[in-house]
């Protein structure tokens, strides 16, 4: 076959270091959503949703066939915690942890997590972060070692 196709979709997570509440202002979490959906756009992985809380986010995006995960993650990470260091002192200390989960989808399930990610808010006024990631890899049948898992 001369043509390569590629439909891989990504539920990816990660967290603040140290889950700190950097986007506790819904201003500030639509900024940074809106500029890692940029940066998804530039990396050739379109973002189908971004959410989150003011300690984490979730991002739905269709993943390009030439860009692996860790460097997708990386870039995503470094570009735009560099970029929100620079809007005012609050963000001066900002990170996120070092790593993340990323999950592939069917399509068929691509509108329930959107769904999903929509009510962050209201999701997580019943579960904490590190009960939600634990329980998203226990459903993708994926083990953590809670020693390394957290930072």
């Amino acid at each position: 076959m001369p043509q390569s196709l590629v439909q891989i979709y990504l539920h990816t997570i990660f967290s603040t270091k140290n889950r700190q509440p950097f986007l506790k202002e819904e201003k500030s979490r639509e900024r940074m959503h809106a500029y890692l959906a940029g940066i998804c756009q530039n990396l050739k992985c379109p973002a189908l949703r971004i959410g989150g809380i003011e300690d984490h986010v979730h991002l739905l995006t269709r993943h390009y066939k030439n860009i692996s995960v860790a460097v997708f993650l990386r870039e995503l990470k470094r570009q735009s915690s560099k970029w929100i260091k620079t809007l005012n002192a609050e963000f001066e200390n900002f990170a996120w942890q070092n790593g993340y989960g990323a999950f592939s989808l069917s399509p068929s399930h691509v509108k329930a997590v959107e769904k999903y990610i929509i009510g962050q808010e209201e999701h997580h006024r019943q579960e904490a972060f590190q009960e939600e990631f634990r329980r998203m890899c226990r459903k993708y049948g994926v083990e953590i070692d809670e020693r390394y898992v957290w930072d």
